[in-house]
């Protein structure tokens, strides 16, 4: 275990290749991963909010997980979220990703029911407890309401925790976060809306849904930022945000799959109930990109 990992750079939430019956598109999903790295990116975060990790079968979960860690062979960092509805799912998910070569697990709390603070420090250290590999919170929205600073900090406590995905808008919070433990912390902007706030606010980096489509774009932004280019940051961020806007209006995940298949990667549908855009609305969404320019994004 990489007790003092702090992962950088840009890492797309990967989105589900999946067939109606929940298999794998395997072919895509390879595709997928080498035209993302191709584009810069560092790495990728599967199964999450944009993943459908959630409502995915955990056998297709854990086939997504091989095709990715073996297709990226090396190439970046692969985080694979863990998180279920049971905890026995999530450690076999977890035991699972360390088994096959995977860099890093993931998980928003446990879901559902009101769990207390102590019933979620429980929940991480049983991960820890049962897999070897570091540990990021996914501190997501849908998963209730953020742990304060004092509370990440205790959770910074179980020895393989290495830090958190913040999507969140409140970029305050973030920085104090990223001020724990000296910053030994890996902190992950999540809203890609405001990933240009998050890193002027300390985040090491950025994991998001809208990523898949334009990956060279925002590692543009990154390394504009890391070479102290704040004018370009902003121009590229604005830019991203035209896409942003767009996806939003179209529903998030439904519509960066559309905008997938209109790039070449016919990655499928998302999983019902989840909406899926006809014809029509796919047509729409397409002169819409062109109206934007997207064609010329990287």
């Amino acid at each position: 275990m990489e007790n003092n990992l702090i992962l950088k750079g840009i890492m797309p939430a990967l989105v589900s290749p999946v067939n109606d019956d929940h298999t794998v598109r395997e072919d895509v999903t390879r595709k997928l991963v080498d035209w993302q790295l191709s584009r810069g990116c560092t790495g990728f975060y599967l199964c999450g909010s944009t993943g459908e990790g959630v409502i995915m079968q955990p056998e297709a979960r854990k086939r997504l997980a091989e095709i990715v860690v073996e297709q990226t062979a090396g190439r970046g960092k692969v985080i694979v979220h863990v998180g279920a509805i049971d905890l026995k799912t999530t450690v076999e998910l977890a035991q699972h990703a360390e088994k096959i070569g995977a860099d890093v697990v993931s998980s928003v709390p446990p879901l559902y029911y009101n769990y207390s603070f102590e019933e979620k420090f429980n929940y991480y250290k049983a991960i820890g407890d049962n897999c070897g590999l570091p540990i990021l919170m996914y501190a997501a929205p849908m998963a209730g309401p953020p742990m304060s600073v004092e509370q990440i900090d205790r959770m910074m406590d179980i020895p393989t925790m290495i830090g958190l995905k913040w999507t969140n808008p409140d970029m305050y919070t973030l920085q104090q976060i990223k001020t724990l433990r000296g910053g030994n912390i890996t902190v992950i902007n999540g809203p890609d809306e405001m990933l240009s706030c998050g890193l002027i606010m300390g985040a090491d980096g950025g994991i998001g849904s809208t990523y898949n489509c334009m990956p060279g774009t925002v590692v543009s932004l990154f390394n504009a930022f890391q070479a102290g280019n704040i004018p370009e940051v902003q121009r590229i961020q604005v830019k991203m945000n035209a896409f942003i806007k767009l996806m939003i209006k179209h529903g998030v995940i439904p519509s960066c799959k559309a905008t997938l298949e209109y790039l070449g990667f016919d990655v499928g549908e998302c999983t019902a109930p989840m909406k899926h855009l006809s014809a029509e609305e796919k047509a729409v969404l397409i002169s819409e990109l062109k109206e934007i320019g997207f064609d010329e994004y990287e």
